[in-house]
Order: C-alpha cells, then structure tokens, then sequence
C-alpha cells in the first residue's frame, strides 16, 4: 500500500540550498517557470539567499529613492535587481527565499497563494511559530516597502510583523511564486533603505537555523503539495540556459 502511495505521488525537484547574485537568482526562477510552462520541467521547489546583499524591485515598479542605487553595508554596495513577479521592494540582507514553480492550482490570483502558502504556515507551525494572512487593502500600492504593509499574500506573526512576503507570475498554467523570508535583517540598514520606518524584528527560538527552517519547510511542502521530492542541483548545461536569461533580464 505504501508503495502504491509513492507512485501516486507528483515528483517535484528540489535545487540545493543556493547563496549567488540576485540577477542570477531571478534568472533562475524566470528559467524555471518557462521550462515548466513548456513541458520540459517538473514543478519546483527552492531555496536560496543574496549575495551581495540587494533591493530586489517588482516588475511594474516604476519610482524608487535615488539614493538605493548607491547603497552600501559592510563596505559591499547593495544590488538593485529587478524581479519578473510584481510587487514592491525588498531589502535581501538576512533573509532566505523560497521559490516554487508549479501548475495547475485553479482559482483567483488570491486563491493560488494561499494554496502555495500552505506549506510556509504549515512548515512554521512545526517548528512553533503561528503565521496568518495580512489583512491590508489596496493603499499597499503606495508605498515602496513590500514589508511595510501586509495584504492577503503576505504571511505576520501573532503581533502583526510581516514575516514573509511573496510575489507571483503566471505563464498560462504554471505559476512562479517566491517570497522572502526576513530572519535577522540588520535594523540599521532597514532604516536607511526605508527611511523612517521601523519593525520589531523577529527573535528566532535559538535551536532554529536556516537548515532546520528549509528542512520543517521540505517536510511541509511533500504533505501540502501530495510530492515528493528529488534533489537535484543545476547541471552545467542549465547553467548556461540561465545565464543566457540572466544577460537578457540585465
């Protein structure tokens, strides 16, 4: 019976753990969901960090402060990248992201992220950390800071913070949606990035660490999606597709 319950079971790829620039990174997410768009791809999932640090914009995002594009912390100047998902800015210093590729989820745009955030929320929940959907309206447009408001695709803890935030796109069937999970940002940097805003950070429970949070996240991910999974990191040949998309995206 168990065995007849594997196969049954959707396999996903799962890409190791991936610490690169950020252009690289959307590269990789874009190439990702159009492979999958094309039939040449299972569904997806990932997880992956910036390097240098970087202000990840959405794609219709049109005005920005001046001053991002000379950022520096650490003595390393921040990247400006832009994303293919929409929404607003995101500081990637601290953070882990996810991606997921995948197709076939029915409903409204709203629908799908809940859909996909089922394994965030479950994930979070297993490691003792209760996450719920934001609650703002449609005034987030008007300001720049994706962390600065939570809609209904945005995941807050008990006191209203925004732990994670996404952003999606579409391609016929297949969705890509990532999202940015804000473990130990430096405040000081938020504060210049964000002028004048503030956040109370999140304490992680000490026994937490970034392989513990993608692991409770995998586990999550096989029950919420019916997969399971197959670690596989990118070949040489999918390196050069990607960095191809990558010159193209620059």
């Amino acid at each position: 019976m168990e065995s007849t319950a594997l196969q049954n079971k959707q396999v996903w790829r799962l890409i190791p753990l991936l610490e690169t620039a950020g252009n690289v990174q959307m590269a990789i997410d874009y190439w990702l969901l159009e492979q999958h768009q094309s039939g040449k791809h299972p569904p997806t999932l990932r997880f992956y960090t910036w390097s240098p640090p970087a202000i990840s914009l959405g794609y219709h995002q049109k005005q920005y402060p001046e001053s991002w594009q000379n950022l520096i912390w650490q003595g390393e100047k921040l990247d400006l990248v832009r994303r293919p998902s929409g929404g607003r800015a995101v500081l990637h210093q601290g953070d882990l992201t996810y991606a997921v590729v995948t197709s076939g989820i029915m409903g409204s745009r709203l629908q799908a992220y809940a859909k996909i955030c089922e394994f965030l929320i479950q994930g979070w929940r297993s490691l003792g950390v209760e996450l719920n959907y934001g609650q703002a309206g449609r005034g987030y447009i008007h300001n720049p800071n994706c962390f600065g408001t939570a809609t209904g695709a945005d995941l807050v803890l008990a006191n209203g913070s925004k732990l994670i935030g996404s952003a999606q796109l579409r391609r016929g069937d297949a969705i890509l949606q990532h999202g940015s999970i804000r473990l130990n940002p430096d405040l000081d940097l938020f504060a210049q990035v964000f002028a004048q805003e503030s956040f109370t950070p999140f304490q992680l429970p000490q026994n937490l660490n970034i392989e513990t949070i993608i692991e409770a996240l995998i586990i999550a991910a096989c029950d919420c999606f019916n997969m399971q999974i197959e670690l596989q990191p990118l070949s040489e040949t999918e390196w050069k597709a990607i960095s191809a998309q990558s010159n193209l995206m620059n």
